[in-house]
Parts: C-alpha cells; structure tokens; sequence
C-alpha cells in the first residue's frame, strides 16, 4: 500500500460565495431554510409531516419519557441540519444559532451510550438488536450523516464536542467490523459512511477509519452473503415490507451488494446508496492510490452519464426501489430523480475531480447543481421537491397510481425528510464544489461569484470571480494577492460551449487545454485579470436515438440551465406544443417571480380542434386537428411550480 496523499481543499472561512444568483440561495437557507428546519425538527410546523426527530435524541438521553417516532434513520435529518449550521457559521457567524447548535450537540453526546453506540431507534425501541439488520435498518448510514456533522463543525468553529462523538462512534463501529472471529463480517445497506469516514481519517489522520473503508468496500457482495446470513440469524423477521417480506435482503442490487464492486459493470439500485457509496470508492482510490477501484469509479460513472441520465441531472429513473433502470430507460413523466440522488452525484463528481481533473466531471457536477438540485427548494425556501419529474400533468397525477410519487407542487416537509437537509447542507458548502487546489494547479470548476484565498508555497493565492452567471455570458477573474505568486490557474471550458474566448489583462493569452482545462501558468500579481467569455447561444438538445421516451422530441438549452414549458405561460395540452426547426430564439428579461433571471420565447405552433371533447377518440384518414402559431415561453427549469399547479415539460414535440 502506497503512502496517501492528502489533499489540500478550500477552507470556507477563506472564501465567501458573493454571487447574485447562488449567494442568494446561500442567504435563504441561512436565514429561513435553517430556521425552518430547526422548526421542523422540532414538530412545530403545523401543515408539515411531523418529525419528532430532536425528541427521540431527548428520549434516548433519559431527558423525557415518550416512544421514538418517525424512520429508522430519524436520526439523519439532525445530523445534515448540524451540518448546515456548520458550513453556514463560516459564511457568516450567528452566536445565537452556534449556541442552539451546541445545545443539540450536548444532546447528541448525551444519546451516546458508554460504549460509543449512537443511534435513537435502535436505544429507544430495541437495544438487544443493535447491529442485526444492515441490509435494512440505516445503523451506520445514520452513523455516517453524525460523522460528516462532527468533521463540518469541527473545520467550521473549531470546537470538538461532537468531532469527539463522532470519534466514540467510530472507534466502536471498527471494534464490530472486521475480518476478526468475533467481529461482525458486514457492511452497510445504505452506503454514507464510506465517504464520511474518509472525512474523518483526513481530519484526524487515524488509519483505522481508511482502513475500515476499504473493509467496507472489499467485503461488499462476498460469499457466502451477508445479508443472508444476518436474515437467518434473527429468525427471517423484516423491517419492511413494502415490496415483500425481506425485499432488500433478497434484492441485493438494490443496495450495490450482488456481486463484489469490482465485478460491477453498471450503475444499479437504488441511485443515492449507488452515489454515496461511488463518492466514498473514489476517495479511498484517491488515498490509497488504489488503480483497480479507480477503474471500478470510471467504468460505473461512464455507464451511469453515457446512459443514466437525465438531461437535468438526475439519476434514478424508477419509483420502484428509487433507482436506476436498465440502459436508456429514462422517462419523463413517470421518473424518480430523487434530490438526494442529484446531491449525491455532486459528491461523486467531486471526488473524481480531486482524482483526476477531466472537466467531464464538472460539467455533470454543474449540471445537477443549477437544475434538479437548485429545483429541489421553492424560492420561499419553505416548500421542497424530493421527486424531480421532467413532465407533469396534474390532472392524472390523482386518479393514476403508476404516479403517486409525483408532487405537482414542492411540499412543506416529509414523513421521509432525507432531501430538504441535504439541499442546505450542500449549498452552504458550495465552496466546496467550485475549486480544487492541487499542488500543480488551482483548478476551478464552477463560475460562482466568490472571494478565496489558498496557500501556495507559503504565500496565499487570492481570486475574486465576478460576474452574472449562469445569466451573462462574460466572467471576470481578478487577482488579489498581495505578493506574486508563481502556480498555474486551470479554468473549465464548459462542454455546452462551443467557443469560449480568454484574455489576460485585455491581451489574447495562450494556454494548454488538458482534459477540459485551459491551463495558465505565470507568476500571478495583484491587479491581473482574466476575462472569460462563454457565449450562451439557446441551444436545442435531442436525445439518442435509444432513448425512446424522447423521441421526436427537442430540449432547450442555455448556458447549464434546462429551460421548459409551464401552463402558466403557455395554456394547458402542452402535448399540443410543437418547436420548428426554423425557428429562432430571443431572450426576454424576467419579471415579478422571474426577475433578474432570463427567459426565452420562440415562434412555435399549437395543434388543437374545436370541441374536442365532442369528437371521436379516433379518427381514419383524416384528422380534425388544425395548426396555429403559438408563441412559446420556455423558463428555467429549477424555478417551475412556484406559480400553483400546473402543466410542464421539459421535451418538446420538434425536430
């Protein structure tokens, strides 16, 4: 085994997102999605789903009497709002909020039990069966979102109460698993605790925590199985039964444990394990410098981007299981796309980038950030999405069970509440996201407007990215540092541009493209500036021709942002909307709702005939159906279903 090597990432104190469009993302989640939450979690929402989630923490501490209430992994939806809480203090300190934090976190400590076990459902409700159901029951999953909480709130204030915990609970789930005679040769049905206990190795620097990963990864779909053994050890009893009695120990796809990861040729299951646990086999390649598992992170993400997924960024196209289906299989209407599942790709995307940096990764990691992700949360920041359809007909949605997963319209909150925190965790950790300091270069992925610093040999690289993205076309790219600064700045030439142009200091400026990255050496002074430009034509997208539910059919595109059709702008039967070749595009300024975002409209043609309800439903040789022009207004995706119920679309009938 190689020595790893630790990478450097941005520290979110030194950065701070002041970009128009996604700091004021950032200001909702800290000024309402936070609150809301913290409500949320605490049951006084009226309309929304209850969760009870910080009273069974106040149970299992002995601090009240009651029953644990809610999923099994409960739990979670704490640790990611933690999380939240972390990242958002580094944008901008709150004493009264840090002080809630730290009264939830003494909590959380006081839930632990002796032995470094943390986890209500199983304290609360049944003791004698910690550790029997791991195919099911979301113990280390749970452990997981606890373990990212305590390594965020650590990096973010520097206190290690809950980093302390989460190290209890660690070092206790490693003295259970292990090849040992009397450790338990398992390994988690919901993959999470793989990517965060590579957080928790590079913040503590303990092998044990790499080490239980790659047990984790390498004991995944041996024989004979585990799931298998665990089921008869505990008399065949089940924790659900939604499809069937013991449907995810027999399912074993559905959890990424049918055959040993390196055999795996494709993306399968349920699509937020396949993303959680891809993020964590990347960050375990990285460090162990391990080229089977990161060929094993290729294979699968190209399976997974060539014919998995969606044009938004979304991934598992089935309500079933809430996961991938076979090659090609991506419908519009009666999809998946789980938030969750768009977050996670984030993730994975960006653990490939610190592997390797191959824009393909960014431009996948974007492409899930400004449509499904950003679309998950109304713009209120009190309403959210965890189904994310590309096609909507509110009319059938009630009367169709084949759709019952699907909202017409973001809901307040969720029996199952996994999505609402992890869109704020992964906003306030944006920063995250855009840049990639490695010792040859500073890769930037994403044109957040932002302000950073990074060490560079001793000095600090300073960067200020202004501009009007995804909106404008033009980013402006100043240096700040006080002392010159000798590195190369590698910039992302995004793969929906077709002829991006980049001057430095007004001058043309040569560089090598490598990989998607226009890479510029030279030693950086205050006062130097890059100019991007990425032209933003509307672009039509058209599917593969394997892609069968698309057939026939156009997208519209500009810059990273999907653009559809909604009732509100274009009447109802939007299945009667046609896109001609010829026609052209303009872009209108937005309004009211809109304002400040771009919108397009487009000569187009609507097919109707008059009072079709009175025709027959089929006609021979001639049809009734006329032809008129109709001007088209396509929106933003990510901002639909904020005007009430209503038609959209996102694949229009063209050519």
């Amino acid at each position: 085994m190689n020595q790893p090597d630790i990478l450097q990432e941005v520290d979110l104190h030194q950065l701070k997102v002041t970009d128009a469009f996604l700091g004021q993302y950032q200001r909702l989640v800290r000024d309402v999605v936070i609150p809301y939450q913290w409500d949320a979690l605490n049951d006084r929402i009226p309309e929304a789903d209850p969760s009870h989630a910080i009273e069974n923490f106040e149970i299992a501490a002995g601090r009240k009497e009651g029953e644990f209430y809610g999923m099994v992994f409960q739990d979670s939806d704490v640790a990611k709002w933690l999380e939240a809480v972390a990242w958002s203090l580094c944008q901008k300190p709150d004493a009264e909020l840090e002080k809630t934090a730290d009264d939830v976190i003494e909590l959380v400590e006081a839930a632990q039990c002796e032995d470094g076990y943390l986890n209500t459902w199983f304290t609360v409700k049944a003791p004698d069966e910690r550790w029997t159901n791991l195919a099911e029951c979301h113990e280390l999953y749970c452990a997981g979102h606890m373990i990212e909480a305590g390594v965020a709130f650590f990096q973010a204030t520097g206190k290690r109460r809950l980093l302390d915990v989460v190290c209890r609970l660690a070092d206790h789930i490693d003295r259970v698993f292990g090849p040992g005679v009397n450790q338990l040769h398992g390994y988690p049905g919901h993959p999470e605790i793989e990517l965060a206990l590579m957080r928790l190795y590079e913040v503590t620097d303990n092998p044990r925590y790499l080490n239980l990963v790659n047990y984790f990864v390498e004991e995944r779909g041996a024989q004979p199985h585990f799931y298998d053994i665990e089921y008869e050890k505990r008399g065949r009893t089940s924790h659900w039964n939604i499809h069937g009695p013991a449907w995810m120990v027999k399912d074993k796809a559905y959890s990424q444990a049918h055959e040993p990861l390196a055999l795996q040729q494709t993306a399968i299951g349920h699509a937020v394990r396949f993303v959680y646990l891809m993020a964590g086999v990347a960050h375990l390649a990285r460090l162990h410098k391990d080229e089977e598992k990161r060929q094993t992170c290729l294979r699968l993400w190209d399976n997974m981007v060539q014919r998995q997924l969606y044009i938004t960024g979304g991934i598992g196209s089935q309500s079933s299981g809430e996961a991938f289906s076979s090659d090609y299989d991506l419908p519009n209407d009666t999809v998946y796309a789980e938030s969750c599942a768009s977050i996670g790709l984030m993730m994975y995307a960006r653990r490939m980038l610190q592997m390797e940096a191959d824009s393909r990764f960014a431009d996948v990691m974007e492409r899930a950030l400004y449509n499904t992700v950003l679309g998950g949360m109304a713009l209120d920041g009190k309403h959210f999405f965890y189904v994310n359809p590309l096609e909507v007909h509110p009319k059938t949605l009630a009367f169709n069970h084949i759709y019952d997963h699907v909202k017409p319209v973001r809901q307040r909150w969720f029996g199952c509440a996994c999505c609402p925190p992890n869109i704020a965790r992964v906003l306030t950790s944006l920063g995250h996201y855009i840049y990639t300091p490695q010792p040859e270069a500073l890769y930037v992925h994403l044109y957040v407007g932002n302000e950073m610093a990074v060490p560079v040999s001793g000095k600090d690289l300073r960067l200020k990215i202004s501009g009007n993205y995804p909106w404008d076309e033009q980013i402006d790219i100043a240096v700040t540092s006080p002392q010159a600064v000798q590195h190369t700045i590698a910039l992302r030439l995004p793969d929906w541009c077709e002829n991006p142009q980049v001057l430095l200091n007004g001058e043309n400026c040569e560089g090598e493209i490598r990989k998607g990255y226009l890479h510029l050496n030279r030693e950086w002074q205050e006062g130097d500036r890059i100019s991007l430009t990425l032209p933003m034509p509307v672009r039509r997208v058209y599917g593969n021709p394997l892609l069968r539910h698309i057939a026939g059919k156009v997208a519209v595109q500009r810059g990273p942002l999907v653009y559809c059709l909604e009732e509100a702008d274009n009447g109802a039967e939007l299945h009667n909307l046609y896109l001609p070749k010829e026609s052209t595009f303009s872009l209108i300024e937005g309004k009211g709702l809109f304002a400040h975002k771009v919108l397009i409209q487009a000569d187009g043609e609507r097919k109707s005939c008059e009072q079709a309800s009175s025709q027959a439903l089929y006609h021979y040789d001639n049809s009734p159906v006329k032809t008129a022009a109709k001007k088209l207004t396509f929106i933003p995706w990510f901002s639909w279903a904020n005007r009430g119920e209503g038609e959209m679309r996102i694949w229009v009938n063209g050519e």
